[in-house]
């Protein structure tokens, strides 16, 4: 079974800076990590996604985070990162980790993101 554990959420405020971290593990078996991302929710809206990153490093992100946030991964490691600078009131939201296993989503659990005003 392969799990996906996220870390790095937190409260921060307006301007400020975290780092999520989400580690993909798994017992019993070897596995291969196609591409990975980062979801975000907020209350009452649709997951959309943040950011994406292929095996080979070939990234893609949303219009309202370019600029400001860096994903970035160890293939070795199976860990993918999302750096948020200049964060503001509308990146509140849940962060759910991602990852493309032979074909199937999994999912983290989610991290809570709040940035105060």
């Amino acid at each position: 079974q392969v799990q996906l554990v996220e870390s790095g959420g937190g409260l921060v405020q307006a301007g400020g800076s975290l780092r999520l971290s989400c580690a993909a593990s798994a017992s019993g078996r070897s596995f291969y990590i196609n591409s990975m991302g980062w979801y975000r929710q907020a209350p009452g809206k649709q997951r959309e996604l943040v950011a994406a990153i292929t095996r080979g490093g070939t990234t893609n992100y949303a219009d309202s985070v370019k600029g400001r946030f860096t994903i970035s991964r160890d293939n070795a490691k199976n860990t993918v990162s999302l750096q948020m600078n200049s964060l503001k009131p509308e990146d509140t939201a849940v962060y759910y980790c991602n990852a493309d296993i032979l074909g199937y989503n999994y999912w983290g659990q989610g991290t809570q993101v709040t940035v105060s005003s």
